[in-house]
């Protein structure tokens, strides 16, 4: 399996960017999708989640409302718009893939996915 995100950049606050995470290699047309951000000095948090199959998605509070998960299952690649972005959403940005069934109550936790991506930076800053 193999991830590659791409997208990040420079944006002032309030800008937007879209994020997208290329997958491959995958054995089953049922994985889940998810993105998370690790801050310098914090550490890695969950930011939404995608189920390939159905298209059904969580977000952190943080941002339910600033940002959409999707996907496009034709060119096997997930996408993150993030709207109204704040300094705070400053962080190197991974997606992730969990093969195999997840309990969608705990989509957040760094520890159920399987496989990552070499991640990319978004820094929101004027």
């Amino acid at each position: 399996v193999q991830l590659v995100e791409s997208g990040g950049g420079l944006v002032q606050p309030g800008g937007s960017l879209r994020l997208s995470c290329a997958a491959s290699g995958f054995t089953s047309d049922d994985y889940y999708i998810g993105w998370f951000r690790q801050a310098p000095g914090k550490e890695r948090e969950g930011v939404s989640c995608i189920r390939r199959s159905d298209g059904s998605t969580r977000y952190a509070d943080s941002v339910k409302g600033r940002f959409t998960v999707s996907r496009d299952n034709a060119k096997n690649t997930v996408y993150l718009q993030m709207n109204s972005l704040k300094p705070e959403d400053t962080a190197v940005y991974y997606c992730a893939a969990k093969t195999g069934s997840l309990y969608e109550g705990i989509w957040y936790l760094r520890y159920e996915y399987d496989y990552w991506g070499q991640g990319t930076q978004v820094t929101v800053s004027s």
